[in-house]
């Protein structure tokens, strides 16, 4: 009995794997079945023969023509920033990382499926125009941008200086559509802006520097580390940096900025992806000398995107300064250029970047420690106090009636770190 039990117990214990081993083979048999790469290539190959064979303009049939048609919508299927280029758009990018272009200073991303401005440029066309971060570009030169590919509208952005490109512009904020006619222009910004000791009205009794940092170029970096030490000069106990409307810029020039305030060889920055080998980490110098540790405020805001996240996302991860204002745009992908042997080329989004507390920058943005908002008006203020042209009578007296309540709060949290600090330092005295 003990032998017929134990038999029939391996029998069931048989069966039960058999059923669920043809379970799970089942169910890998039609996952590779959804995805099965030679039968779906069946199905490609059968169209363009169908369409080669049947459609009714012969001109439109040409091998290389549907080839190029169907990798244009398969990279615009992916993302806004990955895209087919065609060897003529290959050639026209690598001129544009060789040499200046003309364009109207707005840069855009696609966002909800729509084409936004992330920030005019100051000091450009679109930045003196009065185009404001999240507007949305409807139409360029009459042409609808409702099913443009993000580098499509960019290259329609982009031309010979000189030459007008009309755009209609809706705000969100105000429901309003409104037409523009600007003029491209070698767009070419100072990258560190208003670097000052902040008036005793706002700072109280202690010296509070601030500085703006407009985008990240190549000297930026070197530009800052010159104005922190005039201001170190002058005293400064306490730093505010004012990323608001920053669009980004080169990656290893916002490296070099978290450089200036963390130690040598902190990890700042990482990229990954689907492979291993797309994992690439990025550290501030071993030779750069780190300054005093002064308390510290960084400004974000919606328009506050690409390397302005990192160096943000770095501050705030490290916990070497307080983020105050709103989320931030949500820009961190990498896209990695790779030619084809005709001469075209894929530009391919092949990983994302990531903050040193594992945080991913892209759709997500980087939220603030303390959480301030502008109102519109505020918000208007706020950019024609950017404007480097004299202000008219009416726009001054505007600017005067309007407060900042981001720069307020970032005011109030560097008071209340130095006077905590003052505080704790002060000797202890016991009572007998």
């Amino acid at each position: 009995m003990k032998r017929k039990a134990l038999y029939g117990f391996f029998g069931l214990l048989l069966v039960f794997n058999l059923v669920v081993g043809v379970k799970v083979l089942t169910s890998s048999a039609i996952a590779d079945l959804d995805d099965a790469g030679y039968e779906n290539l069946t199905v490609f190959t059968r169209a363009l023969q169908l369409i080669r064979q049947d459609y009714v303009d012969a001109n439109k049939i040409g091998y290389r023509d549907l080839t190029y048609s169907a990798l244009r919508g398969m990279l615009g299927s992916l993302d806004p920033h990955s895209q087919f280029m065609e060897p003529s758009d290959f050639r026209d990018m690598q001129d544009e990382t060789r040499s200046e272009f003309g364009g109207l200073g707005i840069v855009v991303s696609t966002k909800d499926g729509v084409l936004t401005v992330v920030s005019p440029m100051e000091d450009s066309p679109g930045f003196r125009a009065g185009i404001s971060p999240g507007d949305q570009i409807l139409r360029i030169n009459g042409t609808t941008t409702e099913k443009m590919s993000l580098q499509d509208a960019i290259n329609m952005l982009r031309g010979d200086p000189g030459q007008k490109v009309a755009l209609t512009i809706f705000r969100p904020s105000s429901k309003a559509t409104r037409d523009y006619v600007l003029q491209r222009e070698i767009i070419k910004v100072a990258s560190i802006k208003d670097a000052k000791i902040l008036d005793p009205s706002g700072a109280g009794n202690f010296k509070i520097g601030y500085v703006r940092i407009t985008q990240f170029n190549e000297p930026t970096a070197q530009e800052l580390d010159q104005k922190l030490k005039e201001l170190e000069v002058q005293g400064m106990q306490a730093l505010i940096v004012d990323l608001r409307y920053n669009p980004g810029g080169l990656l290893m020039s916002a490296v070099d900025v978290c450089g200036l305030f963390l130690p040598p060889k902190t990890m700042v920055v990482y990229t990954e992806g689907r492979d291993a080998s797309q994992r690439r980490e990025y550290y501030t110098s071993k030779n750069e000398k780190q300054r005093p540790n002064f308390p510290m405020v960084a400004l974000v805001n919606s328009g506050s995107a690409s390397g302005s996240e990192i160096l943000a996302g770095a501050l705030k991860d490290l916990k070497r300064a307080i983020l105050v204002g709103d989320t931030t745009f949500g820009k961190g992908s990498v896209q990695s250029v790779i030619q084809l042997p005709d001469g075209s080329a894929l530009r391919l989004t092949t990983a994302k970047y990531y903050t040193p507390g594992r945080q991913v920058i892209h759709e997500k943005g980087v939220t603030p420690n303390i959480k301030a908002s502008l109102t519109a008006d505020q918000e208007r203020a706020l950019l024609l106090r950017h404007r480097d042209a004299p202000l008219t009578p009416e726009e001054q007296k505007f600017v005067n009636d309007q407060k900042d309540p981001q720069l307020d709060r970032a005011l109030d949290a560097l008071k209340g770190a130095m006077i905590y600090n003052q505080t704790d330092k002060q000797p202890q005295t016991i009572q007998q």
